[in-house]
């Protein structure tokens, strides 16, 4: 099978966090102290690992995580030869 068959087009998720300035926006309290978690190649794979992170901080309210799909970001309009 060959790597640039559109059934194996990559997707790029990143899980990152930190601990938050304010509960109610997604600023970094300190941008030095940001995790990375980790990059998947699928949204499953990101949300255990966003779950994992968020539950092992659960103490702090103002810790957070978030998936970000960086596909999106590399390719915004969707439309990258393959």
């Amino acid at each position: 099978m060959s790597d640039n068959h559109a059934d194996n087009a990559q997707l790029l998720h990143l899980v990152i966090g930190g601990e938050l300035r304010h509960l109610d926006a997604p600023v970094f309290r300190d941008l030095s102290q940001v995790e990375f978690v980790g990059a998947y190649g699928t949204y499953a794979e990101a949300k255990d690992a966003w779950r994992a992170r968020a539950q092992a901080t659960v103490d702090n309210a103002h810790m957070r995580y978030f998936i970000l799909h960086a596909h999106k970001l590399i390719d915004p309009r969707g439309d990258a030869t393959h």
